[in-house]
């Protein structure tokens, strides 16, 4: 059985599209501890259809914690749509929009278009301690191919989650394809569930991490499952992929 970490959940009850009942909530927590997630973060929505109340979600998740089991640990975060709104909002309260309140932001990026000055926007989220987590990024047609632009956000300090669904082929061809090449480039940063429900989009990381390590390497699957999210729940630099060797030296 694996240790594994997840960082991008909905499995708060009735505050977005993820689970609809405390009831659904607590089976999804058993279904991760069965798959080996040992930590989740509950990171519901902030976008223009949810409004985020960070008040109410630290009622529900220590709602939550009294009701469930000891594992997995719950941890609070956001998943934030990015908006002129949001981001103003964030850079006003930065703790109430981080993963257990220690910095890292998960971002979600529009999949119609992309802000011209999205760097600057990136900046400026920095520049106030919090370092975006752009999520699902080969789910994004007008990112999923767009290497050399998300390796620059990259070195500007962002940090790229895949969806472990996307390595089975859950989310189409395109999907898959560009969660392997981001692998393959190092660009890959950590995998989450983004789990909603039970059924649909469960919350478990097993097979995608079984299929990481058949087909990269198992420290590699270590770095995205484990050793990333662990950096980010201690607010702590992440690991980058290793630096591929060439036989042609200078």
């Amino acid at each position: 059985m694996f240790a594994m970490i997840d960082l991008h959940s909905h499995i708060l009850p009735d505050l977005d599209d993820g689970a609809e009942s405390i009831e659904e909530s607590l089976e999804m927590l058993r279904m991760a501890a069965a798959a080996g997630t040992t930590d989740i973060a509950a990171t519901p929505h902030a976008n223009e259809q949810y409004v985020f109340d960070p008040a109410l979600v630290e009622r529900k998740l220590t709602e939550l914690r009294q009701a469930a089991d000891a594992s997995p640990r719950i941890y609070y975060g956001c998943e934030m749509y990015l908006t002129p709104e949001n981001v103003s909002r964030a850079l006003r309260s930065p703790g109430a929009y981080t993963i257990a309140h220690r910095g890292y932001l998960l971002l979600e990026l529009s999949d119609f278009q992309i802000p011209r000055n999205a760097a600057d926007i990136f900046g400026q989220l920095m520049g106030a301690g919090m370092r975006p987590v752009i999520v699902h990024p080969e789910r994004n047609p007008l990112l999923q191919t767009q290497y050399d632009q998300l390796r620059e956000w990259i070195k500007q300090g962002c940090v790229l989650q895949i969806t472990a669904q996307s390595f089975l082929g859950r989310f189409g061809k395109s999907a898959n394809a560009s969660a392997n090449e981001l692998v393959n480039r190092g660009l890959a940063h950590l995998v989450a569930s983004d789990g909603h429900h039970t059924r649909h989009r469960p919350p478990v990381l097993d097979e995608a991490r079984r299929y990481v390590e058949d087909n990269f390497a198992t420290a590699t699957a270590q770095r995205l499952f484990v050793e990333n999210p662990i950096c980010i729940l201690e607010g702590k630099p992440v690991r980058h992929a290793p630096k591929k060797k060439t036989w042609w030296r200078r």
